[in-house]
């Protein structure tokens, strides 16, 4: 199924890694959102589980190892074109994982990698649904 004018949803998982208070961001390097600051992730796999998604995800776009541990939310993003025709549509499920070990380097489609406090990553993100995100992790004291 592409990924680019669905016939149906696609499950995403978004991958909330926590290192010392900090969260891991990537710059995504393919749409939808181009260009923006993120949460790694990607599509769940046929036969794959959320967490191991998460966990492969994480070291296919920026070499660190994670330990999956918990599901935090589930956002939706529809993207539609100026036609009103669904242009791309997840439903992301956003997945906790703590650090294991690595430091980030982009790879995979992103562009960029690093590690960002909860404030530093409200600036740097513009999506307002993984601002949401963001600020539930920060007011649990999750990061």
């Amino acid at each position: 199924m592409s990924t680019h004018y669905p016939d149906r949803p696609r499950v995403g998982v978004g991958v909330v890694v926590r290192h010392e208070g900090r969260l891991l961001l990537i710059k995504r390097g393919k749409p939808p959102g181009v260009g923006q600051w993120s949460l790694p992730g990607g599509s769940l796999e046929l036969g794959e589980t959320l967490f191991a998604c998460a966990e492969r995800e994480a070291m296919e776009e920026t070499g660190i190892t994670v330990r999956a541990t918990g599901v935090l939310t589930a956002v939706d993003n529809i993207v539609r074109d100026a036609d009103g025709r669904v242009a791309f549509h997840y439903t992301i499920v956003d997945v906790l994982a703590d650090w294991v070990a690595g430091e980030p380097v982009a790879a995979d489609d992103a562009l960029d990698a690093r590690w960002a406090t909860p404030a530093e990553a409200l600036e740097l993100v513009e999506w307002p649904m993984l601002r949401r995100v963001i600020r539930m992790v920060a007011e649990e004291g999750a990061a």
